[in-house]
This record gives C-alpha cells, sequence and structure tokens, in this order.
C-alpha cells in the first residue's frame, strides 16, 4: 500500500512540475516509495507451493505488458490537452500551464483505486507483521501478553534473517542471474526503438514514431498472451534450468538480426522482407521473458526460509535496479559510438558484437544455477 500511494504521489507531482529538478525529485519520490515488485513476488511465492508456482509466476509479465501497452497510448495521446483537445481543454489555464498533468493523473489516480483495493480486499500473508511504530522503534518491542505468547510459538526458522546470513552463494547466484537477465533485457528493449528510429543510412529503419508505438504496442500483447497461455506448459516440459538459460540465449539471434534487418532495408527499402524480418524478430524477442519467471522461481527457492522472503527479493531488486540503470546508458551509448561518421567501428555493428559478449556472459553465470528446483521435482513426482 505504501508503494501504490507513493506511485500516485510521485506521479501527481511530475504533471504538476514545471522544472527540470522537480522532474527529478517526483520521479525519485517515486523510486523511493515504491517497492513492490519485491514484495509481488514474495506475496506470490507465499501463497503458492512448488505444485503451481510457475502458473502464479507467468502472470507476473502480463501487468508489465500492459503497462508496456497502455503507457504510451495514455501518454502520447493525452499530453498537451489544450493544444490537442481544444474544444474540451482549450479554455482551462491549468492545462495549458501543466500541459502534462492529464496524461499523468490518469494512472496516479489508477494507483490510488489500486491501494484502496489492496486495502480491503486483499489478505495480509506474513503471519506476524510488525506495526509501523515496532518497524520505527516508537514502541517497545514488548506487545501485548496475546502477542507475547504467539511469539513464543514462533522458533528462529521462521523468522527473518539478517542480511549478513541472506549473502551465501545459492542466494548470490540467483540474485547474479537475475541481474544478468535484466541488463541483457533492457539493453534490447533501450536499442530496440533507437534503432528503429534512426535512419537506414546510418544503421536504423528511419519508422515514424507513430509505427513504433504499434510495433512495441502489438509486441506487449503478444507477449502477455503468451506468457499466461504458454510459460507454465513450457516451464513444466523443460524444466526452470533449461526455460531459462533458453531465454537468455535467445536473445542473440535478437541482436543478430538488428544489423541483418539494416542491410536488408539499404538494399529493398520497406519491403514486405524487411518487415518479416522486424516481426520475427519482435515474437522473437517475447521468449526472454519466459526466464524472468523462471529466475524469480530461483530467487524464490534460494530463500534460507519463507519469513526471508521479502529480504531476499529486496536485495534482488536492489542490484537489477542498477543494472536497469546502467544498461540504457551504457546500450545507447554504444548505439551512438558505433554509427558514429568518425569512428564506425565494425561498419556500424560494434554495439551488437559487444551485446552479444554481454549474452555469453550471462550463459555463463545462468551454468551455475541449480539443475533443478522444488517445482521441478514436484512436477517429476506428478508425472511418475
Amino acid at each position: 500500500m505504501t508503494g501504490l500511494l507513493g506511485l500516485s504521489v510521485s506521479m501527481y507531482c511530475f504533471g504538476l512540475s514545471r522544472t527540470f529538478w522537480g522532474a527529478v525529485i517526483s520521479r525519485s519520490l517515486n523510486g523511493a516509495l515504491n517497492g513492490n515488485i519485491g514484495v509481488m513476488k514474495s506475496m506470490l511465492a507465499e501463497i503458492t507451493d512448488p505444485s503451481n508456482i510457475a502458473q502464479a509466476y507467468a502472470f507476473m509479465p502480463i501487468a508489465w505488458s500492459t503497462g508496456a501497452t497502455l503507457g504510451p497510448i495514455i501518454g502520447g495521446s493525452l499530453s498537451r490537452p489544450a493544444e490537442r483537445f481544444p474544444n474540451v481543454f482549450g479554455h482551462s489555464e491549468f492545462f495549458k500551464l501543466y500541459p502534462y498533468f492529464l496524461a499523468c493523473a490518469i494512472p496516479a489516480t489508477f494507483s490510488a483505486i489500486a491501494c484502496f483495493v489492496t486495502l480491503f480486499f486483499l489478505k495480509e500473508t506474513v503471519r506476524n507483521p510488525l506495526s509501523i511504530r515496532q518497524l520505527l522503534r516508537l514502541s517497545p518491542k514488548a506487545a501485548s501478553p496475546e502477542r507475547t505468547s504467539k511469539s513464543l510459538d514462533i522458533d528462529d526458522s521462521s523468522r527473518p534473517l539478517p542480511l549478513r546470513r541472506l549473502l551465501v552463494p545459492r542466494v548470490i547466484v540467483a540474485a547474479g542471474n537475475y541481474a544478468c537477465l535484466a541488463i541483457v533485457d533492457i539493453t534490447m528493449r533501450a536499442i530496440q526503438p533507437v534503432f528503429y528510429s534512426t535512419p537506414i543510412a546510418l544503421g536504423g529503419l528511419g519508422l515514424e514514431p507513430q509505427t513504433i508505438g504499434l510495433i512495441l504496442s502489438l509486441y506487449g500483447i503478444t507477449n502477455g498472451l503468451v506468457q499466461i497461455f504458454l510459460f507454465g506448459r513450457v516451464h513444466d516440459r523443460f524444466g526452470t534450468k533449461r526455460v531459462f538459460m533458453a531465454g537468455v540465449a535467445s536473445t542473440l539471434p535478437v541482436f543478430a538480426l538488428f544489423p541483418v534487418i539494416n542491410e536488408l532495408a539499404r538494399l529493398e527499402g520497406l519491403s514486405s522482407t524487411v518487415w518479416a524480418f522486424v516481426l520475427g524478430q519482435a515474437l522473437l524477442s517475447i521468449i526472454v521473458n519466459f526466464s524472468y519467471g523462471c529466475v524469480f522461481i530461483f530467487i524464490t527457492a534460494s530463500a534460507p526460509n519463507k519469513a526471508s522472503l521479502g529480504s531476499v527479493n529486496g536485495l534482488a531488486q536492489m542490484v537489477v535496479s542498477i543494472m536497469r540503470t546502467v544498461g540504457p546508458a551504457t546500450a545507447n551509448s554504444l548505439f551512438a559510438l558505433s554509427i558514429d561518421e568518425q569512428h564506425h567501428y565494425m561498419g556500424g555493428y560494434f554495439v551488437y558484437w559487444a551485446l552479444g559478449a554481454l549474452v555469453c556472459v550471462a550463459l555463463w553465470v545462468g551454468t551455475f544455477l541449480p539443475d533443478t528446483t522444488m517445482s521441478d521435482e514436484d512436477e517429476a513426482e506428478e508425472s511418475t
């Protein structure tokens, strides 16, 4: 609830920002208050078991796909409403002064509604949650006799472990693979729209923004459908590690297709062959999303106990956030360096060789993952 409320407030503040630093502070507020990704993964792990955890995690990418599809539509169509819809908002001085408030207010209001839905309908999965006063140590640790008697029945294996006891090899390996997957995926997502918009002569496709938005929206819809209908079956058929490694490896042909598509566009223009390759590349890039459900299973299995799931997910999410900060800047800088007329490394395709090498590193790190998880063992027992 804190995350949803913080997201709502920060989005309202972002829409009301009129200076660069105002926008930076509001976005920083969003990052500081919204840690719900780790919370959602922990809650899913607490309400599932090895027999259905893969099916549960298959629903998580749907949220991302929905946001990736609707977000650009909302932001693009509702920004500057006084100019785009003069008959409705043209007389409003407020929307002239804050042209991006409406585009921010829609998702902010949705988050506020989600906060109230969570308050009334979502059940707490933590057996003995601490109050805010106890968390901030504003009240003594000794609670009521009823709570004290309950706490005596809980052994140490049911309590969250301190950070230093979480830094064990299995947690580090799972978090490291999550970080490698994240930086491979985010660099691919960062390069894709830049490649689409860059002129053909400079190494891209020269597409219009509307066309790029349509491609990304179709990708988001297809990805959501594929995840919900196929991930669980594919996972049960091939196992967690195999699906994870295949998902990461699928980015190699995706990166390799960028220069192929550009060379075809140089020869034929935006022909039907080029569009076929663009569609095939977009569909191929869906496979990497299977790896997210798998790595979530590995992270869940690496936790020393259920009470430490939140800490383990928070630790992994912190590392991933760093990767997602560094990844886009690095990928786009390499892309700009590659197409630079003065350097033009490897014919302008140096960025794809570098990112391909990054994928190979991620695959090597993936070899340290355990061959089976509890969900794999449970599936094997059911098949026998």
